[in-house]
């Protein structure tokens, strides 16, 4: 652009008396400069208040207002000798920026006042800033400010000016831009509207031209620094509009030279070029998110709009041109492929809504607008047109994609990382390759260091102990990227498992060194592992399971010379491992290590039951344990002393040995501690009860081809046809699936039968294998004998032998079952543990009447004996009595509603008993986690009941309610909580509060240990809420009920903190 020279500059030799002249001549015609923009606008005293005069007129009024005010500035002009200077300043000024001449257009010629003014003030400024030679600062009064520019603006003055802008844009600028460029003025204030009705932009070359002298005028005073600032933090937007249209709006035609089209447009190509170079120059000397808020607004409305001719409803942004509309997108291209680029475009969308400085106090609204952060996202994982490939545009973009999860801005930290998630999956379903290469293996880098592939190289280097190989705050950053990522974002797509398979064995060591300390890497790890482990193929998380077991597998594990070190922010660095002189300590740590991790991989399983996967890795070293057993005996061959081999040789032969031996007491030992943790659940389907059985009887098989078949073999043999023998005899309720899964033992069934030396062993197999053939509909007395015996009956005269309606009720035939197959039965098959254990000590009478009762068309003879059982003193049997009851009355039997009062009352006065087995059974509690959630929604809308006594028992309700939940309170834990603290600190009414305070007293006397476990994060509230009653209730029953509960708070972190000490010994069988 054209641009406007003025000397700027005042020579440091002069003397200082010349000095203060200029300046105090300069700072006189600032002064005046500011009065006469104040005689101009006409509205003294009340400059940016939009009260003045001008924003009243209409049409004609605002035609003569503007006339009126020019007239009065040039009479000022002439008769005023004070102004002499700036007249002279602005006559100078008026000459070299001839397209500012006086015109008959009154609003254009109010313009060019207004924009020489505005020159004749940059240039006063200009002269201070140069004059002005800053004082040297008194180290007496080091604290002292320094002495301010003497071109400071005062707020009145600011004030002023922009309202000058203000004026400037409106009429100069702002009704010559092209339909769709920029805002329209119809769409901003009153007066913005007034204008668009008086002003007429007239030809195409003389709207060109006025539009070109106003941005060229507000770009030159624009270099000053305090005007430019109050330019462009008002009307950035309205000059990118001018600029866009003078240097980039198409201008050829076909048919028409480029000397007609000049003169058309009003613009020379140079002028338009230099228009470019101003555009250009004036979006790289902005705050980038302000250029991308407003390029983004220039592409106006959607094209759906531009079709339909309507604009959009949410900004009305009338639609753009398709040629701006490319411009723009080019712009914000550029934008984001330049270095801090990604920041900017995604700061400038989001601080409009909310996040960062510029979003203010709804910051917090923002963050729940995840549909803008997902549209950030698709932004930033499509390649512009302008990039010059797929792998240029993903290298200079991903890197910082990955810098917003760094961010540690609390205003702007969830929106930026969730972005950065929702980018990153975005870029693995699009371009998997790019994501793994310029996303995920960046991400997973520091992780990827630890692994024994890729340390190796720099441990060639030899470096010293204690060298820092991977930083603290490069660590947990990863972590908790990785933790975003994979588990937040939960995509199981292919790259990112394959990514993260790589690096788990570190993270799983890194998570077995933070359960030794008090790390915030402890969380996110076990996520980590829980999630890959639950997402990835069965086969393939078994196998990582054996990797972090070492018992093989696909897993890369931390390398032998790193170890993880306590970090000083609570994370953890990776270090050089010093060397261990001693050979016994160095094999005792890395035994203890080895043990150590197979705790912490057990307690990992125990997180996995519900999916099935700790049952399938059981499985899996059961099969493993049959491999090696079938691998050949337990003895060496013996090796002649005489023999010519030497010492090496017969190592070498004793080595195949030594480590089958070994890897079958790792397996051994990895089984038991299992057992010992999860055992309780660990199948969880039928299938898996059936595979247990079918690696049982394959061991036994191989053992006994063997011919190593001991008292532990032909123990769990005898074990594993018994649970085959309850699942048969009813201890589960089976479909007809489950008797597909069970054919699979047939064949093992019948090698048993055929080589087992033991006849009555032959007998069971060749039994079982007939009962499972017919699908339970032929059962043999052997094998009814065997599963009683199982189940813990003492005779089996009660079993029937042909059942054909055994999968349909044959739970209620087997109330019990035996500690011995507690472990393997599974999980969603029995009854509850202590419900179990009781009825199995239901004597022999009992159990045959019970069993008479439960089949069907049950006579009255034996709802005669119900009803005596009842009564019995025996605990299991009357509770078992019970719930036969509570089902006949549910079958809607007939034998049974004719004496339906008299079961009432039966049932009623066994509510009363003290023991929880026989209330509950007559109850049924279990209903209450059927209907929990409509329970709690009805006493929490009872809380809110303009009755206080209403309110008082719904609280009464929901304590009772909370107490019997237990671990099923977790989904609605702080609804409860929030209620409660509501209640208690807003309720005028005192029993209110009471009944409020006594829930927590029956939460806490109901989960007692478990509370911690349970309450987790709540607990610390509930705590401040008990504290806060005890010091600042005046009701003394409140108060005491506050106590109280701390009591049981305090037994309950006591028991916590200080257990009870047992003695004990435990044997292990180390590797």
């Amino acid at each position: 652009m054209t641009e406007l020279l003025y000397p700027t500059t005042f020579p440091r030799w002069r003397p200082e008396a010349e000095r203060e002249a200029v300046m105090a001549g300069s700072e006189a015609m600032l002064r005046r400069a500011i009065e006469a923009l104040e005689l101009l606008l006409g509205t003294a005293g009340a400059a940016g208040t939009g009260s003045g005069p001008l924003q009243a007129a209409k049409h004609a009024d605002l035609l003569e207002s503007l006339h009126f005010n020019m007239a009065v500035l040039e009479e000022k002009f002439a008769q005023d000798p004070q102004w002499e200077e700036l007249r002279r300043l602005r006559a100078e000024v008026s000459r070299q920026a001839q397209w500012l001449a006086s015109s008959p257009d009154v609003p254009w010629s109010f313009t060019c006042h207004a924009l020489l003014l505005l020159l004749c003030l940059k240039q006063c400024m200009g002269l201070l800033a140069a004059a002005f030679c800053p004082p040297q600062p008194n180290p007496k009064m080091a604290e002292a400010a320094p002495p301010l520019s003497p071109d400071t603006l005062s707020i009145a003055q600011e004030k002023i000016i922009q309202a000058a802008l203000q004026f400037v844009v409106t009429l100069g600028l702002c009704p010559y831009l092209l339909p769709g460029v920029g805002l329209p003025l119809g769409n901003r204030t009153e007066f913005s509207d007034l204008v668009q009705e008086v002003v007429s932009p007239g030809c195409l070359s003389s709207a060109t031209r006025k539009l070109y002298a106003t941005c060229s005028v507000l770009m030159e005073v624009a270099r000053h620094p305090s005007l430019g600032s109050l330019i462009l933090t008002r009307h950035l937007g309205d000059l990118m509009a001018g600029l866009c249209q003078l240097g980039f709006c198409p201008a050829r035609r076909k048919g028409k030279d480029v000397k007609l089209q000049e003169e058309l447009m009003g613009l020379t190509e140079e002028e338009r070029s230099s228009c470019r170079g101003a555009l250009r120059g004036l979006l790289d000397r902005v705050y980038q998110p302000l250029v991308v808020r407003e390029l983004l607004l220039l592409q106006g409305g959607s094209k759906q709009a531009s079709r339909s001719g309507v604009r959009d409803p949410e900004h009305g942004l009338a639609p753009a041109p398709a040629w701006l509309r490319r411009l723009c997108g080019q712009l914000l291209s550029e934008r984001l492929i330049r270095l801090g680029g990604v920041q900017a475009v995604v700061r400038g969308i989001l601080e409009g809504a909310g996040a960062g400085a510029a979003g203010g106090s709804s910051a917090e609204a923002a963050a729940a607008d995840w549909r803008k952060c997902d549209v950030v996202a698709r932004i930033l994982s499509s390649c512009p047109q302008q990039s010059l490939s797929l792998e240029d545009y993903c290298r200079q973009v991903c890197p910082q994609v990955l810098q917003l999860f760094l961010i540690q801005d609390k205003l702007t930290a969830c929106q930026f990382q969730r972005v950065a998630t929702t980018t990153v999956l975005t870029m693995a379903r699009q371009h998997p390759q790019q994501a793994e290469k310029h996303l995920l293996r960046p991400m997973l880098d520091p992780l990827l260091r630890c692994s024994e592939d890729d340390v190796a190289e720099l441990l060639l280097e030899d470096p010293p102990a204690g060298t820092v190989l991977v930083k603290e705050e490069e660590l947990s950053g990863c972590v908790e990227s990785v933790f975003k990522v994979y588990v937040v974002g939960n995509e199981p797509l292919a790259v990112l498992l394959d990514s993260l398979q790589p690096v788990l064995g570190t993270i799983f060591s890194l998570w077995c060194f933070t359960k030794q300390n008090v790390s915030f890497l402890r969380s996110p790890c076990q996520e980590i592992l829980l999630w890959f482990l639950e997402k990835r193929e069965r086969q393939t998380a078994l196998s990582i399971l054996e990797g972090l077991a070492r018992l093989g597998g696909a897993t890369h594990s931390l390398h032998p010379l790193c170890q993880f070190q306590a970090g000083s922010e609570g994370g953890a660095v990776v270090t050089v491992r010093a060397a261990v002189g001693d050979e016994d300590e160095a094999l005792f740590q890395k035994v203890s290590s080895e043990q150590w991790q197979l705790e912490q991989l057990v307690e990992l399983l125990s997180h996995c039951q519900s999916s099935g996967l700790a049952g399938d890795f059981f499985l899996c070293c059961l099969k493993e344990l049959t491999h090696v057993a079938g691998q050949g005996g337990s003895r060496v061959e013996s090796v002649p002393l005489s023999s010519s081999k030497s010492p090496l040789d017969l190592e070498q032969g004793c080595s195949p040995h030594i480590e089958r031996q070994e890897r079958r007491l790792q397996v051994l030992q990895l089984m038991a501690m299992l057992c010992q943790s999860v055992s309780d659940t660990l199948f969880t389907d039928i299938t898996q009860v059936v595979e247990f059985v079918a690696a049982t009887l394959q061991r036994a098989c191989a053992s006994l081809a063997c011919s190593s078949g001991g008292t532990v073999e032909a123990q769990t043999l005898s074990m594993a046809m018994g649970l085959v023998a309850a699942v048969l005899g009813g201890a589960v309720q089976l479909k007809p699936a489950d008797f597909a899964a069970l054919k699979g033992l047939v064949p093992l069934l019948e090698d048993v039968s055929h080589i087992h030396p033991e006849p009555v062993v032959q007998e069971l197999a060749a039994d079982l294998r007939i009962t499972i053939c017919t699908h339970g509909a032929f059962s043999t007395e052997t094998v009814c004998s065997a599963a009683h015996s199982t189940l813990g009956k003492s005779d089996a005269k009660g079993a029937v032998r042909a059942r054909p309606g055994m999968s349909q009720d044959s739970t209620e035939r087997s109330p019990g079952e035996a500690p011995g197959t507690k472990a393997a039965l599974p999980q969603n098959h029995t009854e509850s543990s202590s419900a179990a254990d009781r009825v199995s000590t239901v004597p022999r009478g009992r159990l045959s009447a019970e069993n008479s009762a439960a089949e069907p068309g049950s006579g009255s003879g034996d709802l005669q004996e119900l009803l005596l059982s009842v009564y019995d003193p025996d605990i299991p049997a009357r509770a078992a009595a019970l719930r036969r009851l509570s089902r006949l009355i549910e079958q809607r039997d007939q034998e049974a509603l004719k004496i339906q009062e008299k079961l009432l009352k039966v049932f009623l006065e066994n509510l009363e008993h003290e023991d929880p087995f026989v209330y509950l059974s007559a109850i049924q509690g279990d209903m209450v986690f059927l209907h929990r959630d409509n329970l709690i929604h009805a006493f929490l809308r009872g809380v809110r009941d303009p009755d206080s006594t209403l309110r008082a028992s719904s609280l009464s309700n929901l304590g009772e309610l909370c107490q019997m939940l237990h671990f099923q309170l977790g989904s609605v834990l702080h609804e409860v909580t929030w209620c409660l603290t509501t209640v208690v600190k807003t309720d005028h009414q005192a029993e209110v509060r009471r009944a409020a305070v006594h829930v927590v007293v029956l939460l806490l006397r109901g989960l007692s240990t478990r509370a911690v476990e349970v309450l987790r994060d709540a607990l610390l509230d509930l705590y401040r809420l008990l504290k806060s009653v005890v010091r600042c209730e005046l009701d003394e029953v409140t108060v005491l009920h506050a106590q109280l509960a701390l009591e049981e708070l305090d037994s309950i972190m006591r028991e916590l903190l200080f257990p009870r000490q047992t003695l004990e010994k435990k044997i292990e069988v180390l590797p």
